[in-house]
């Protein structure tokens, strides 16, 4: 299928714009190497706001490439900056370095071995999302970009970025992170491009929808009080439990009875409850954490609002008090629709257009969403799963596995999505707060 592409673009040359570039030598170049470098990597994982040995690898390549190169960005992040010969915008892209605490089950010449501490206990340390598959990319992009700067028109920010998972607790890091610290200035992004492995999606298909793409992920922490009481006698005391279950009940009623579930999809989940010590015991107090994902800033902010209203009103009802305090985890991944329409034509035409589609929201997360709060951003699906494969496995899991051969595709894409927009006279507009 990809050879068949490749014929394609040699065959027809059609573009999105005036012909382009034709690279295909240098893709077919570097497919080897790409592939090379995401096993490496694979065999060698590092956990989020530690991957020292990644970091360097990186770097170590972009400045044999004549890449200016940024480290220690973000703890361990790293940023190159390729002028072309031509002055024109700033196109970023972004490939996220960090792995899971999975330990790996595929019996692979490449498995993970290794293993490493993770919230004070040992875990074995595993590319279990592909963030592997996306540094390799990146770093074959670099490349085949570097032996090009005079089809160029501008400049590309490659952003190699640190613990997209999370940083470990009570550490900054991230997107966030490499935001505050000024990446997408000096000089300025125009426009972002990303993309993400699947592992359910096979090798040379490309997946994308304009507007909210993957959920804003918050968490939240509710306690409850209630008065202690022997568990023979509960009309002396006020049950923090009861209460959490009237209140757990309660949410889910906003997500059923409240929001407009046709707009776009929301979640409240409750993840963890603890309470009591002892069987005759009706305790003082319980404590509850959960998630919540939303698509649209409205519903967002509307959903916060009620929760906070409902967590105390139930309470009360009950004899008791709670608060609710939610926390920001990700923003909503929000394709530009401007940048969307811009770009769709180049990649149908790089990976052909029956290969391309349009796919449901997602309510997984993505720190990705932060970059696109600063420049118009486009973040799609790659491919990864052996077509006709009956056993692919989520992201996430210990048999997580990808099929190396969709990797060029990736190449080829953000390439010329880079060149294709530096080329074109348009910069689309950002939106500070986009709708769903």
């Amino acid at each position: 299928m990809r050879k068949l592409g490749l014929l394609a673009l040699i065959l027809f040359g059609y573009s999105a714009y005036a012909q382009g570039p034709n690279l295909d030598k240098d893709y077919k170049a570097i497919e080897d190497k790409v592939i090379e470098w995401r096993r490496e990597i694979h065999q060698n994982p590092e956990l989020g706001n530690r991957e020292f040995k990644t970091a360097e690898k990186i770097a170590k390549h972009l400045k044999a490439l004549g890449i200016k190169v940024q480290t220690g960005i973000a703890h361990t992040g790293v940023v190159g900056i390729l002028k072309g010969d031509l002055p024109g915008k700033v196109v970023a892209l972004r490939a996220d370095i960090d792995a899971l605490p999975v330990t790996e089950r595929n019996d692979l010449p490449y498995k993970s071995n290794v293993t490493s501490e993770f919230m004070g206990e040992k875990v074995g340390v595993m590319h279990a999302c592909g963030h592997d598959t996306h540094t390799a990319i990146l770093m074959g992009v670099a490349e085949v970009m570097s032996k090009n700067k005079d089809k160029i028109k501008g400049t590309v920010k490659f952003i190699f970025q640190p613990a997209e998972e999370g940083p470990p607790p009570g550490e900054e890091g991230g997107a966030l992170l490499m935001v505050k610290e000024g990446v997408m200035n000096n000089p300025k992004v125009d426009a972002i491009f990303g993309l993400h492995i699947n592992s359910q999606t096979p090798v040379n298909t490309i997946k994308y929808k304009s507007g909210g793409t993957m959920a804003a992920a918050q968490s939240f922490t509710i306690k409850v009080m209630g008065k202690q009481s022997h568990g023979s006698q509960p009309w002396s005391g006020v049950d923090p439990i009861l209460i959490s279950a009237k209140i757990i009940d309660g949410l889910q009623t906003i997500i059923s009875r409240e929001t407009d579930l046709t707009n776009e999809a929301a979640v409240i989940t409750v993840g963890k409850i603890k309470s009591g010590v002892r069987f005759n015991i009706i305790p003082e107090s319980a404590e509850m954490i959960g998630t919540i994902r939303t698509l649209d800033y409205d519903m967002k902010d509307k959903l916060n609002k009620r929760m906070v209203e409902m967590v105390s009103t139930i309470a009360k009802a009950y004899g008791g008090e709670a608060t609710c305090e939610i926390k920001d985890a990700t923003d909503i991944t929000y394709n530009n629709p401007e940048l969307v329409e811009q770009m769709l034509p180049t990649i149908k035409r790089v990976a052909g257009e029956p290969n391309v589609s349009i796919q449901k929201a997602v309510t997984g997360a993505e720190d990705f969403s932060y970059f696109q709060r600063e420049a118009p951003g486009f973040f799609f699906f790659l491919g990864g799963m052996t077509p006709g494969n009956t056993k692919s496995y989520p992201h996430h899991t210990p048999d997580f596995l990808i099929d190396d051969s969709g990797l060029l595709l990736g190449v080829r894409t953000l390439t010329e999505m880079s060149l294709d927009y530096l080329n074109s006279d348009k910069t689309p507009r950002l939106d500070i707060k986009p709708k769903g």
